[in-house]
């Protein structure tokens, strides 16, 4: 794997390389070769962060870990990782879709580890009004979720809010 390595407010030491090196290198074998891993420590007051993002045709693959200890956060971050490649690799599997280009042949043929299995348990109905995106962020925090799917009253296309950290929202809007 290719690693991309860069800091915010923070000088990327040759330990932190080491540690990354060691820890997402345990996902060697699950990649290519020339599949790119780009990872961005930062620091914010005492929190130390790392993103780790893998892009592939057609998907991307992306943690990212908080904690007081950079170190324990890359441990964190590369079992997360680890997870989500785990998981997609059944459904790249039962769809024989592209993107396994970038896995190596020895990880999508290895049928030994037991594949976890989405089960959805619920699901909910409901029926949508229209309405503007500062209304749904409204709804949004009478109902203490931290996303509200609605239907746009201006474009009648199906849009998310979503709470981001420092009480700001986010849109979605789907593009066709």
């Amino acid at each position: 794997m290719k690693y991309i390595i860069s800091g915010k407010n923070i000088e990327v030491t040759e330990g932190l390389k080491a540690a990354v090196f060691d820890k997402l290198g345990k996902l060697e074998r699950y990649f290519t070769d020339d599949t790119e891993v780009h990872v961005t420590f930062s620091v914010q007051k005492d929190r130390q962060k790392i993103e780790v993002t893998i892009p592939m045709k057609g998907t991307i693959i992306r943690a990212e870990q908080t904690s007081t200890d950079m170190y324990v956060s890359i441990g964190l971050v590369e079992e997360i990782i680890e997870r989500q490649v785990r998981r997609y690799k059944t459904k790249l599997t039962e769809h024989k879709q592209q993107a396994a280009i970038n896995f190596s042949k020895t990880f999508i043929e290895d049928g030994d580890e037991e594949d976890e299995v989405i089960d959805i348990i619920r699901s909910k109905h409901f029926a949508m009004k229209p309405m503007d995106a500062e209304e749904a962020c409204v709804q949004m925090e009478l109902l203490g979720h931290s996303f509200y799917v609605f239907r746009n009253a201006d474009t009648d296309e199906v849009n998310v809010v979503y709470k981001r950290k420092g009480n700001t929202y986010g849109l979605i809007e789907p593009e066709f």
